[in-house]
């Protein structure tokens, strides 16, 4: 294929593309009117199955696919991250040599952890009723426990972060989501339609059907997908080095 014939077939794609985004603007709404005919589709969904928070209900359970192919592009990151960033032949495991710290930012640390870690856990525990949810809860509990680094060493964190544990943990919440989806369908029902479980009691944890579940299994992948992710860049700064012994500047001031 000539470059001429590329360039024509990328400015007849970039067209299409262009009319199709001018035809869906066209048939929004008008800017700043009072009526909003989405919005109002969205929160009637939402209260007809018992779900407080309505983005909750848009991202589990109205457009549960969609989030589904989200946590995809998350799951093919961190494998993408695993593989890449792997030990290779001519490199070698030092360990890595603690950082002097000030007393105060150490002390801050060891007290905000805790704290970070449920806060991250509530947010994902009440994804359904508040702001929040699986994917803020996991970003939050997941950067909690790097506080640990701060608060006393790398090796610290090691002990409390196997990562192995975490790339099991990975994969069975992406499984979970997937599985809870594929019942829907043995039920007789549709992929990730929200059938199988009654909606329960308004405004409590245990309503809305399958969104309580599908936003644990979102927090879960999104917290071990960020404890492995920051691990294996870690790694790389801190620990793993040339076969010959050869750590360069950067890596030691990152210690």
């Amino acid at each position: 294929m000539t470059r001429r014939l590329r360039m024509i077939l990328l400015a007849l794609g970039g067209a299409g593309l262009a009319a199709l985004l001018v035809a869906a603007c066209l048939g929004l709404p008008g800017f700043g009117g009072d009526r909003h005919p989405y919005g109002d589709r969205a929160v009637r969904a939402s209260l007809s199955r018992h779900t407080a928070n309505t983005i909750a209900s848009v991202n589990f359970d109205q457009r549960a696919f969609d989030t589904l192919g989200e946590m995809s592009i998350l799951f093919a990151s961190v494998l993408g991250t695993v593989v890449l960033l792997r030990q290779t032949h001519d490199e070698k495991r030092g360990r890595p040599a603690p950082e002097e710290a000030a007393p105060p930012v150490r002390r801050y640390a060891l007290v905000v952890l805790p704290v970070a870690l449920v806060c991250g856990l509530y947010v994902i525990a009440h994804g359904q009723l508040s702001p929040g949810g699986g994917f803020q809860g996991g970003v939050v509990a997941a950067t909690a426990l790097h506080l640990l680094y701060l608060g006393a060493d790398y090796r610290a964190l090691e002990r409390i972060r196997p990562v192995g544990l975490f790339e099991v943990g990975d994969a069975l919440a992406a499984s979970a989501y997937l599985v809870t989806g594929l019942a829907g369908v043995l039920a007789g029902t549709a992929f990730l339609a929200n059938t199988l479980l009654p909606y329960g009691t308004f405004n409590t944890l245990s309503s809305g059907g399958t969104v309580p579940l599908l936003n644990a299994a979102i927090g879960m992948e999104v917290a071990c997908a960020v404890v492995v992710l920051l691990a294996r860049f870690l790694d790389q700064a801190v620990e793993i080095e040339d076969d010959n012994g050869g750590d360069n500047e950067e890596d030691d001031a990152k210690r």
